[in-house]
C-alpha cells in the first residue's frame, strides 16, 4: 500500500525538468502530456523554508543567445581561455562558447542535466561538485557562474571552502566571471520578512533555504545565496580571490569579477 505524505519522493528533480523542456521544446524524446494529447509547459517550482513557492518555465534553460539577457552576452565576451562553466544546466552557455571556439567543460550534479547536455552536442561534461572536481588534473583559466549561479557560494559558513575549490582548478591570473542579484531593493513583505528572519538565525539575509520539486520528485533542502556586492566583498575577503569588477548596469542584476590573487 502506498502511503500519502505530501512530501516529494527525493531524487533528480532538475534533470527530470530539464530533460522534459528538452523534449517539449525538440519533439525528442517522452513529452509530458496534457489529457494525454498536447504537450505540457514544464515548470520549474521553487519552494523557501517558509513556506513561499514560486513557479516559472523551465524552458529558458535551453534558450540560444538571441532570448539571452544583455548581461549573459557581456558575461561571455569575457571569457578566455580555458573555461569551466559551473552548473551548466541544459547547456546554454557551454554550447555557445563551444561555437566561437572556446575550450569549456560544464560541470553540474544532475545527471539527467548532464544527459540533455550531451544530446545537445556539449562535448566535455563533468559530474560532481567544485570539491570533487579540484581533485582530477584539470585547470581553468575561467570560471562561469551564470543563470544567478553566485548564489552555490551558499553563504558564510560554505564560502571559504567553495573559493578555495575553485582556486585548487584555477591556472594563473585566472578569473571568475559570475552573475548575481541584489536581493533588498524590494519592498514586499514576504521577502522583507524573510530577509529579517534570516538575520535572526545568524544568517545573511538572502541566504535562502529552497528545494527544487518537479513533478513527484523533490531534492533535498540546499542553501542558495543573492547577495549584495558589500556581502560578496566581505564573502570574498581572506579568500585566494580579489573582486575586481562589479558590471551592474542592470540592476538589481550585477556580474562580479574575481581575479586569482598573485
Amino acid at each position: 500500500m502506498t502511503t500519502v505524505t505530501g512530501e516529494p519522493r527525493i531524487g533528480d528533480a532538475f534533470g527530470e525538468m530539464i530533460r522534459d523542456a528538452y523534449a517539449v521544446a525538440t519533439g525528442i524524446g517522452p513529452r509530458p502530456l496534457v489529457g494525454g494529447r498536447l504537450p505540457r509547459p514544464v515548470i520549474e517550482i521553487i519552494e523557501r523554508d517558509d513556506g513561499l513557492i514560486n513557479g516559472a518555465p523551465a524552458a529558458h534553460y535551453l534558450d540560444g543567445p538571441r532570448d539571452w539577457q544583455p548581461y549573459d552576452h557581456r558575461a561571455v565576451d569575457r571569457v578566455r581561455g580555458r573555461t569551466l562553466d559551473i552548473g551548466v544546466g541544459g547547456g546554454r552557455i557551454a554550447l555557445h562558447l563551444q561555437e566561437r571556439g572556446v575550450p569549456v567543460t560544464g560541470l553540474d550534479t544532475s545527471a539527467g542535466a548532464l544527459r540533455v547536455c550531451r544530446q545537445r552536442g556539449v562535448r566535455d561534461l563533468v559530474h560532481g561538485t567544485v570539491d570533487a572536481h579540484a581533485a582530477d588534473d584539470r585547470r581553468y583559466d575561467t570560471f562561469l557562474l551564470l543563470g544567478n549561479n553566485l548564489g552555490l557560494i551558499e553563504g558564510r559558513e560554505r564560502a571559504p571552502g567553495f573559493l578555495a575549490a575553485l582556486a585548487a582548478l584555477a591556472r594563473p591570473g585566472a578569473q571568475v566571471i559570475a552573475h548575481g542579484t541584489d536581493p533588498y531593493g524590494t519592498s514586499d513583505a514576504v521577502h522583507t520578512g524573510y530577509h529579517e528572519l534570516n538575520r535572526r538565525r545568524g544568517r545573511l539575509g538572502g541566504q535562502l533555504r529552497l528545494r527544487l520539486r518537479y513533478r513527484e520528485l523533490g531534492t533535498e533542502w540546499f542553501d542558495y545565496l543573492v547577495c549584495s556586492v558589500d556581502e560578496l566583498a566581505e564573502l570574498v575577503h581572506g579568500s585566494p580571490w580579489r573582486l575586481v569588477d562589479v558590471d551592474d548596469g542592470d540592476h538589481p542584476y550585477y556580474l562580479a569579477t574575481l581575479k586569482l590573487a598573485a
